[in-house]
């Protein structure tokens, strides 16, 4: 899974051969010989910087890019390769929370047994911004106190918000995917921070490049299944463009 990191800053370069910091250097120059040394030491400044910079950079690149296997994708637990967000022209972005897997990586491979993951954590900020998208500002999900007070103890995420994650999970198939239909049941409520996953998988294939998927939100938070559901789905190559 990516992480996100803060590009390091270099430390002050120094002199190797006295151990003298390049800037002190420089403010100690004076007159045509200390224009000169002044000159001669904002090349060693620049340059000492340029590399350090450089250095700490690639590393922190490092950090923050996975693994790759042989075909370009981070591996799985398990070794296997696994699709990365760049392989997906059908998503616009990503964030580094996010991650996904899929079986089938062309529009031709998918059929029945076809898999598809997504997960993320679903954040009080998540919510909040949900609310205001959608204008359901229950105070259930919004409220500490109000939401303490309720069978439920604390305030929850919105249940289309967690089944939202499967239309997530769909936009990562091979293909451009569009919803025919969704039947949904809600177990168990999502608590605000924990890690969701939606889990898809083609159960039936109906023809005329439509499918029937079993659909499942997992709360890996508390090991349960909170959303199960059925869904059809109509899959048509993507555009050119």
């Amino acid at each position: 899974m990516l992480r996100r990191v803060r590009l390091a800053t270099p430390p002050e370069p120094v002199d190797t051969s006295t151990g003298t910091p390049l800037l002190g250097y420089m403010s100690d120059t004076r007159g045509v010989g200390g224009f000169t040394a002044m000159a001669d030491a904002w090349v060693d400044l620049t340059s000492a910087m340029v590399q350090n910079t450089a250095a700490a950079n690639r590393a922190a690149i490092s950090a923050f890019t996975p693994d790759t296997g042989e075909n370009g994708h981070a591996p799985s637990a398990d070794g296997d390769a696994l699709a990365s967000e760049g392989d997906v022209p059908s998503v616009d972005a990503d964030d580094a929370d996010w991650t996904f897997e899929r079986s089938a990586e062309s529009r031709e491979d998918i059929g029945v047994g076809t898999t598809v993951s997504f997960s993320k954590r679903l954040t009080d900020e998540d919510v909040r911004a949900f609310a205001r998208a959608s204008g359901d500002t229950n105070r259930l999900h919004l409220d500490d106190e109000f939401a303490a007070e309720t069978r439920f103890g604390g305030r929850i995420v919105h249940g289309t918000l967690a089944a939202g994650l499967i239309s997530a999970a769909l936009a990562r198939l091979p293909g451009l995917t569009i919803y025919l239909s969704q039947d949904l049941q809600f177990a168990a409520p999502v608590g605000i921070g924990d890690r969701v996953s939606a889990n898809v998988e083609v159960v039936e294939d109906l023809g005329e490049d439509q499918y029937r998927l079993s659909t499942e939100i997992r709360d890996e938070d508390e090991d349960a299944t909170v959303i199960e559901g059925e869904a059809v789905v109509l899959i048509d190559d993507l555009p050119d463009a």
